[in-house]
């Protein structure tokens, strides 16, 4: 067995599935409308501004998280952003979940000498 064989027919099955084509479906009809677009591509603009003083160590401002997750409440009154966010979130869901597959599979416990 390859196992760079054994990945591109993971790949290949992920692109086949459900969650992959609603994903692309769903991402291509919100960014048909250039205001869809713009409004989403702030958003993560602002969510991963954010992440990133986190990530830094750095406190995060209250007022700032509320204003994100008003606008992303916002946005969720957009049928196609919303949709598409939530074909988003099933095919993060997916990827995560074979991740974890994987990494369960391969976790080598380290002895201590």
């Amino acid at each position: 067995m390859n196992v760079y064989d054994e990945a591109h027919r993971l790949a290949k099955s992920i692109k086949e599935s459900n969650e992959y084509k609603e994903y692309c479906e769903k991402q291509k009809k919100a960014f048909s409308n250039e205001k869809n677009k713009e409004m989403i591509e702030d958003f993560r603009k602002k969510a991963l501004e954010i992440q990133m003083e986190q990530l830094s160590g750095n406190e995060i401002s209250e007022d700032k998280v509320e204003k994100l997750q008003k606008l992303q409440d916002v946005l969720m009154l957009n049928p196609d952003i919303k949709d598409y966010f939530i074909a988003e979130m099933r095919f993060s869901q997916l990827v995560a979940d074979i991740y974890d597959i994987i990494e369960k599979a391969v976790n080598v416990e380290i002895e201590e000498n």
